[in-house]
C-alpha cells in the first residue's frame, strides 16, 4: 500500500465503547436499523434511475405490472449488496465518523444476523429479476452484486485507488437492469443510460472523498485523494466530466430523448466540468468539494427526471 497511507486509531464513541463492553444484544434494534443497513439513500436513487430506464425502453408504453416488479427485484438485489458492505466493512465502520454508529458497529444487529438478511434479500430480488424482468435483468442484477460485494467491497475498496472507478459498474446496473426488462437486448439506449450512471459516479465520490480524506485515512481506505493527493484527485475527475457531454447529444440525435433533455443536460454537463476546473484556483478544497458533491446529486436528479419527460414517444 502507498507509503502515503497512514492509520491512527480513533477515539471510540461512547455507544461503541459501551457495545465492547456489555454482550451485543438485538433487543434494542427496531426495524429502522434493518432498514438502514440497506442504505435507503442509495436505493432512491437507484430506483429512480432503473424507472428511467424502464421509462425510456418503454417510450411511454408502459406495462405497469412489470415495471413494479422490476423495481422491486432491483430494489431488493441492491439492498441485499448494501447489507453485505455493512457486513463486511463493520470493523472498519467503527474507524470513520460517519460510519461509527451504524447497528452493527454499535452491536445493536448481529454478524448473523445482517448476514442472513443479506442472503434473503438477494435471493429473493434475483428470484423476482429472473421470473418476472427476463434473464438478462437477472444477469445485471447478479454482475451489480458481484462487483459491488466480492470487486469492490472485499478486494478492491481495502487495496486500489481504482476502487472508486470500478466500482461505478455496480451503480449504473439500475437503468441497465430497468432497460432490458423492456427490450430483451442490450443496445444504443441501454449503453447509453450506463454511460450515464458509470462517469456520474466517481467525481461524484471523490468530492465526498476530498471532504473527509483526513478520516478516510485513518480508516486505512487507499482512496485516490489519500494515496494520491487531492490535486491529482481533481484531474481525475475531468476525463469523466468530460465524457458526460455527449451522452444528451447522443440520446436526442437517436431518438431517446427531445431537445429538453438535450438542452438541459448539455448545461449540467458543461457546468460540472467548468466547476471541476474552477477547483483548481480555489484556496478551500473542503468548501469547493462541498459544493461539486451537491451539485452532483442535483445533477443526476435533475437529468433523470427531465430524461423521463422527455422520453420520445412511440408514434
Amino acid at each position: 500500500m502507498d507509503k502515503q497511507l497512514r492509520y491512527h486509531a480513533p477515539a471510540e464513541s461512547a455507544a461503541l465503547a459501551a457495545a465492547r463492553t456489555s454482550p451485543p444484544g438485538e433487543s434494542a434494534a427496531t426495524w429502522r436499523d434493518f432498514v438502514a443497513v440497506t442504505k435507503p439513500g442509495i436505493l432512491r436513487s437507484n430506483l429512480i434511475a432503473a424507472f428511467a430506464g424502464f421509462w425510456v425502453a418503454s417510450q411511454w408504453q408502459l406495462h405497469y405490472g412489470s415495471l413494479i416488479l422490476t423495481l422491486l427485484g432491483t430494489m431488493l438485489v441492491m439492498a441485499s449488496s448494501c447489507v453485505f458492505n455493512n457486513y463486511f466493512d463493520r470493523d472498519l465502520d467503527t474507524k470513520m465518523e460517519r460510519t461509527k454508529n451504524r447497528a452493527l458497529p454499535i452491536g445493536k444487529l448481529s454478524p448473523r444476523t445482517v448476514l442472513i438478511y443479506a442472503v434473503i434479500l438477494g435471493i429473493l430480488g434475483l428470484g423476482i429479476l429472473f421470473a418476472f424482468s427476463g434473464w438478462l435483468a437477472g444477469v445485471f442484477g447478479i454482475v451489480g452484486m458481484i462487483v459491488y460485494v466480492l470487486v469492490y467491497t472485499l478486494w478492491l475498496k481495502r487495496s486500489s485507488t481504482w476502487s472508486t472507478s470500478v466500482g461505478a459498474i455496480s451503480g449504473a446496473m439500475p437503468p441497465l437492469i430497468g432497460y432490458v426488462a423492456v427490450t430483451g437486448k442490450v443496445d444504443l439506449g441501454a449503453v447509453l443510460l450506463f454511460a450515464l450512471l458509470f462517469l456520474w459516479q466517481p467525481p461524484h465520490f471523490w468530492a465526498l472523498g476530498i471532504r473527509r480524506v483526513e478520516e478516510y485515512r485513518a480508516a486505512g481506505f487507499p482512496l485516490l485523494p489519500v494515496v494520491k493527493g487531492i490535486r491529482r484527485t481533481k484531474w481525475q475527475m475531468l476525463p469523466y466530466l468530460a465524457l458526460l457531454i455527449p451522452i444528451p447529444i447522443l440520446m436526442y440525435v437517436f431518438d431517446y430523448t427531445g431537445i429538453w433533455f438535450l438542452v438541459i443536460g448539455e448545461i449540467l454537463s458543461v457546468a460540472w466540468l467548468l466547476m471541476a476546473v474552477k477547483g483548481f484556483r480555489s484556496k478551500n478544497d473542503d468548501q469547493w468539494a462541498k459544493k461539486v458533491f451537491l451539485f452532483s446529486v442535483n445533477y443526476l436528479t435533475i437529468a433523470l427526471i427531465v430524461m423521463i419527460l422527455d422520453t420520445v414517444r412511440i408514434s
